[in-house]
């Protein structure tokens, strides 16, 4: 359990992930209320690596439940692992089992395929795991109504063994890329927060974080240019991920300062769409360019005067 907001905030950035007040307050009241968190936001904005860097900092196991369209409650839930029944019914007549025995004990828990929402509810640690279902809106609606009764009662009943509870509630996120909404239902029974794109500094935070060895102004032009793309027509905005991927790549190929001709030949790192990759080549790269550069050195200037009047 978490005692502070500021104590989140904190083992968070020593996690390596850079979070402002909000996320750190939800994720608190998440944890502290045993309450799930539902995450909103665009791709790439760091909702999956919410779960991951909570596991990691409370030492505990994450279990992750990636939805798809076609996702059944065999899949997410448990399964019978029927290859194992059949192998043992014909070891038993093969023993010459009497036939009243034969078959006895295949519906139990040494047949039993576990899949994450069982695992989550059978697990024994310490801790309480963290279970991140990813990507709830990728699933259908029935599975969706399915996951309202595991949020509710955190059990399950399984025909030929009975109900199962939860031993400890796990600390559940659920991660949405909004392709479509959900029911009002789901989102009663969690504490929702929306993850934005971050600010310019919060994401050079981050970028410096992540990648260590790039320059500040490197870093800085960076999320300055990402500022620029995001306010244009795009089909597909590029999120932190995308950022983080072009960071390493100019450090890959020793870049100090981005300019027009780097930026075109790796336009790749953060726009995946040739609808996209054309409206910005060209003109529009050399001017955004220009701009993240000026606005970088004007920066990094005002960082100068304010530190040589802290000195005075």
């Amino acid at each position: 359990m978490f005692e502070s907001i500021d104590q989140v905030e904190q083992q968070l950035a020593e996690h390596d992930y850079i979070t402002d007040r909000m996320l750190a307050t939800s994720i608190f009241l998440a944890v502290n209320m045993q309450k799930p968190l539902f995450l909103e936001g665009e791709p790439g904005v760091g909702k999956t690596e919410v779960a991951k860097v909570i596991a990691s900092l409370l030492d505990t196991e994450l279990i992750r439940l990636q939805c798809y369209e076609g996702l059944d409650t065999q899949t997410a839930l448990y399964e019978w692992n029927y290859p194992r029944q059949m192998l043992e019914l014909r070891l038993q007549e093969a023993r010459g089992a009497e036939k009243k025995e034969i078959g006895a004990n295949i519906f139990s828990e040494e047949f039993l395929l576990k899949r994450p929402l069982l695992c989550a509810i059978q697990s024994e640690r310490r801790q309480a795991p963290v279970l991140l279902i990813d990507e709830i809106d990728r699933s259908d609606e029935e599975f969706e109504a399915f996951l309202l009764e595991i949020l509710s009662d955190f059990q399950i009943t399984i025909p030929e063994l009975g109900t199962i509870k939860a031993k400890q509630t796990p600390i559940v996120i659920l991660t949405s890329n909004r392709t479509r909404e959900l029911h009002d239902a789901l989102k009663r029974r969690c504490l929702y927060h929306w993850i934005d794109y971050p600010s310019v500094e919060r994401e050079t935070r981050i970028v410096t974080t992540r990648v260590p060895d790039i320059r500040n102004e490197l870093a800085l032009q960076l999320c300055r240019f990402m500022q620029l793309i995001r306010q244009r027509d795009l089909f597909k905005l590029p999120g932190v991920a995308e950022t983080l991927d072009w960071a390493e790549a100019l450090l890959a190929l020793g870049k100090d300062e981005l300019d027009s001709e780097t930026a075109e030949q790796t336009l790749g790192c953060i726009l995946k769409y040739k609808a996209d990759t054309d409206k910005i080549q060209g003109h529009e790269m050399s001017e955004m360019v220009k701009q993240a550069g000026l606005a970088t050195i004007s920066s990094s200037s005002e960082t100068a005067s304010v530190f040589s009047r802290r000195i005075e």
